[in-house]
């Protein structure tokens, strides 16, 4: 079962993260910023992945740690979730359109991170939510997971349309990366032999 349960404390944060990569996609969130906790919910559904999010941030202040190390805290653990890779297809992409808007989002499990990030935001805040705090989430997230992540939003004129083609996009590239191969069972998906 690649199911885990991650800790992470510290003088800013407190985020507890439990997922279940082989899920329905249901989730159970309260991160302490309901538009954060609106865009994992994408990534549960769109993943099918259950995932519980509990955070405890310092908000008083702005929402920046809290994303960033819930990022972090969930890459973590799918990195332990997902171990030596064996059996994984590894890659993963998906394109999503909402309305007049349409983003790409392509993944690689090759153990080196490394993100890009092409989202020409139209404005800088959906509601009280800072959109370059979507960056710092997908930062926290490549670092610690060891992936490859390559986020473009094509067209777009909503900020709101932006952000939760990418997060949906994102949900699904990592189902197709994630699934299981049937004909490569047991081996790790690289010439290399490891990952």
């Amino acid at each position: 079962m690649r199911q885990v349960d991650v800790t992470r404390n510290t003088s800013e944060t407190q985020i507890q993260i439990a997922l279940n990569l082989d899920g329905t996609g249901k989730a159970e969130l309260a991160s302490g910023v309901p538009f954060l906790d609106h865009m994992l919910d994408q990534i549960a559904r769109h993943g099918m992945i259950d995932l519980k999010v509990i955070a405890k941030g310092d908000t008083h202040i702005d929402d920046h740690h809290t994303v960033e190390d819930v990022g972090i805290t969930l890459g973590q653990a799918i990195a332990k979730a997902v171990g030596d890779k064996a059996g994984i297809t590894r890659y993963g992409h998906s394109y999503v359109p909402l309305d007049e808007t349409l983003s790409r989002v392509v993944i690689d499990f090759s153990g080196r991170p490394g993100l890009e990030f092409h989202v020409p935001f139209t404005r800088a805040r959906v509601g009280d939510f800072d959109v370059d705090l979507s960056i710092e989430f997908f930062r926290g997230f490549v670092n610690h997971a060891g992936v490859t992540l390559h986020i473009d939003n094509l067209r777009g004129v909503n900020a709101h349309h932006q952000i939760e083609t990418v997060f949906k996009a994102f949900g699904r590239a990592l189902r197709m990366a994630l699934t299981p191969d049937p004909r490569a069972a047991g081996q790790v998906p690289s010439t290399k032999g490891s990952l």
